[in-house]
């Protein structure tokens, strides 16, 4: 009997950033589809309310909280380390979480502030990826997702920054995928584009810039947290077995205009 395509039961997926926005929805729908999903973000307490709500659907031992910053490698060790203790494996890792702590001109981005968004976004999933990496080798299986952005194949005037932190994503999937590819751990990206989160607010959030955005976008309009979500079941799924270094972008289309 085969699997079915979308299954992922018995499977132990972490997810970073995931108390709201996008990495919740990814968390949430994995755990739909049979996945035991590690809530983490920064603070437990913005974990607790998601890990609870995948209890109360999928059953208690569905989802447990491990909190972590992305800005600590010894904190994303011990988000590792605490999975393969509780549950003995690691079988989908979802980079979710990020950092963009500047909105404006390249120009005027501090040092400070420009090693944060590569630190947090880039090197922080380096690191975990480095912790999950040798329990998925030694089974020969494993998904690595790095949520990317739209961000990442254009410039930007306001994000540029982070734009530069999100193409690195891209070619850190590749990198990956070659060292990892002998050893059946696929590592792809996913690249929204202009999502309703909070921490997007500031390009959404004002009408003249959201109306500019939706006017060349063809479906017109921005997207919403859980039409991401699909993608990251599809990765980390049997239907993706075949897929690795590579990036799907989700945008209403707004990349081809």
């Amino acid at each position: 009997m085969q699997t079915p395509l979308f299954a992922l039961t018995g499977r132990v997926a972490i997810v970073t950033g995931s108390s709201r926005g996008i990495g919740r929805a990814i968390a949430e729908r994995l755990a739909e589809h049979g996945a035991t999903v590690v809530i983490s973000s920064r603070k437990a307490e913005a974990c607790a309310p998601v890990a609870a709500a995948i209890k109360a659907r999928h059953g208690e031992e569905r989802a447990v909280v491990i909190p972590a910053s992305i800005s600590s490698k010894s904190d994303l060790e011990r988000l590792a380390k605490g999975t393969e203790d509780r549950f003995g494996r690691i079988d989908i890792v979802v980079c979710n979480a990020a950092s963009n702590p500047y909105y404006g001109p390249m120009s005027g981005i501090s040092d400070d502030q420009f090693r944060k968004i590569l630190d947090n976004n880039v090197i922080a999933s380096h690191w975990l990826i480095g912790f999950c990496a040798p329990g998925m080798i030694a089974r020969k299986d494993g998904s690595i997702i790095l949520v990317s952005s739209v961000g990442g194949l254009k410039g930007s005037g306001v994000i540029g920054a982070y734009n530069v932190s999100k193409a690195a994503d891209f070619q850190l999937a590749r990198n990956l995928a070659v060292e990892l590819g002998p050893h059946n751990v696929r590592v792809n990206c996913i690249a929204p584009g202009l999502i309703q989160t909070d921490f997007a607010r500031a390009l959404w959030e004002d009408p003249t810039s959201r109306a500019a955005y939706t006017a060349r976008t063809p479906l017109a309009r921005i997207g919403q947290p859980d039409e991401i979500a699909g993608a990251a079941v599809f990765l980390a799924s049997p239907a993706g077995a075949f897929m690795t270094g590579q990036s799907i972008v989700i945008d209403g289309g707004q990349t081809i205009t």
